[in-house]
């Protein structure tokens, strides 16, 4: 959610027009790595977030606001975005994909408590259960295809001890779901970390970009969720109350097989190994495409690194 595409007032209030809206006011958003966003003010007093999908066409973003709108439904605490004008919640700016929701009011938690781990782990199972027989047909753009291909381009920059690192994470969660052949798998959010959610003390607001969504294993979700909500922040570590708070949040509403709570930490470790990858591969494309300024947020690939060996550790 760093901001690669600038947007003036003028441009922000002819795209609200067409929500019967009249912006005043905006302020870009600082956090994530994938679109753009842009806090919008409004002279009837609301404020919505105003995103632009980058790695998204019109037509891959499509499947979100109705995908947002079940889980509204359903009880799953989300901000499904606004119908326009012409009847349709995705429109385009500066030919982008973009979409309008309201802004709910939350922070994103720094230090979890266990009662947000728990309540995390419960709409989680929520969400997973939710979307069991829903009809969308999308495979996750970052799940093990993705990863073997960067692992692939981010090998030549990395140490012989990187490279041991990511080919012993590769090679055992190849082997692992080979004999674990029947891990349940459905829709996932994909990036659930803090900055993705908003609190209000301990109540969930709102669970927020679902650009990530599609078909993997559940226990993916749950281990990229986990290593988030439940480390020992900025030390790395997995702390076992936030730990055991999440997946006791998770059992009350779906429980876990015997399976899959035996793979989980092999799944820890591959989760913090996608988003190594991810960062190592927004770092390239960044340098690369000079996309710079205060408004573009770096996350470093070293933290993940450090998570992986943690997860290797324990």
């Amino acid at each position: 959610m760093s901001v690669y595409t600038q947007l003036t007032l003028s441009e922000i209030q002819e795209f609200v027009s067409q929500y019967q809206l009249q912006a005043v006011g905006y302020q870009p958003i600082q956090a994530g790595i994938e679109n753009s966003n842009y806090f919008v003010s409004t002279a009837n007093g609301q404020e919505f977030v105003l995103t632009i999908f980058e790695e998204l066409n019109g037509q891959e973003a499509n499947f979100l606001a109705p995908l947002l709108q079940h889980l509204q439904q359903a009880g799953v605490a989300v901000a499904a975005p606004l119908i326009a004008n012409n009847g349709q919640s995705l429109l385009t700016i500066k030919d982008k994909a973009a979409q309008l929701a309201p802004r709910i009011q939350g922070q994103h938690p720094l230090q979890v408590n266990v009662a947000q781990a728990q309540i995390m782990g419960e709409q989680l199972a929520k969400l997973h259960l939710a979307l069991k027989k829903y009809p969308l047909k999308r495979s996750n753009a970052h799940g093990a295809a993705w990863w073997q291909k960067e692992a692939a381009k981010a090998r030549n920059g990395m140490s012989q001890v990187e490279q041991l690192i990511l080919d012993t994470v590769l090679n055992d969660f190849e082997e692992t779901t080979e004999d674990f052949d029947d891990l349940p798998k459905g829709l996932i959010h994909g990036d659930l970390f803090r900055d993705n959610t908003l609190f209000a003390g301990d109540e969930l607001k709102a669970i927020l970009d679902f650009s990530e969504a599609g078909k993997d294993y559940w226990l993916l979700d749950i281990a990229i969720t986990i290593n988030d909500f439940c480390s020992d922040w900025p030390n790395v570590a997995l702390n076992q109350a936030l730990y055991h708070a999440f997946l006791s949040g998770y059992q009350k509403v779906r429980t876990l097989t015997e399976d899959e709570q035996e793979v989980l930490p092999t799944f820890l470790t591959m989760a913090a190994t996608r988003f190594w990858l991810s960062r190592l591969s927004v770092a390239k494309r960044n340098a690369a495409e000079g996309r710079t300024g205060e408004h573009v947020l770096q996350k470093d690939p070293q933290e993940m690194l450090a998570m992986v060996k943690a997860r290797l550790a324990s």
